[in-house]
């Protein structure tokens, strides 16, 4: 566990009436997740960016698109390219088009970024 779970672990103890509670239903309590959760949203946000144009210059060329026609799936898959190294595993990219390919269609086809993180917060919550 890292330092920043380690404080919003006791800012959420703080709050009076939730100190019974455990970690997880404090969390579920105020309507919050664990930052183990907002790190795939954050990442999402960022790809979901790069992809809409956001970032030209740093972002050129950093996923690739794989087409789909299917009727099944959100239709804006990204591409993993093969990697030999475990550690390359770890890589934003990979993280992100992991989660990014598990996402439904209505969600990587919003309009703005607002659109996008409302979408997002709804998914997540069913997915994790």
């Amino acid at each position: 566990m890292d330092l920043l779970e380690q404080v919003q672990r006791k800012a959420t103890k703080m709050i009076r009436g939730l100190e019974h509670l455990s970690y997880e239903e404090r969390l579920i309590e105020l309507g919050l997740f664990s930052l183990e959760e907002r790190r795939p949203q954050g990442d999402l946000i960022a790809a979901f960016q790069y992809l809409k144009g956001a970032y030209k210059k740093a972002g050129e060329g950093i996923f690739t698109r794989a087409w789909s026609d299917r009727r099944r799936g959100n239709g804006f898959k990204l591409k993993v390219d093969g990697f030999r190294l475990e550690m390359r595993k770890k890589f934003f990219t990979m993280m992100v088009v992991r989660h990014w390919n598990r996402l439904p269609r209505e969600t990587v086809a919003a309009p703005s970024l607002e659109v996008l993180k409302a979408r997002l917060d709804v998914a997540l919550s069913n997915l994790v």
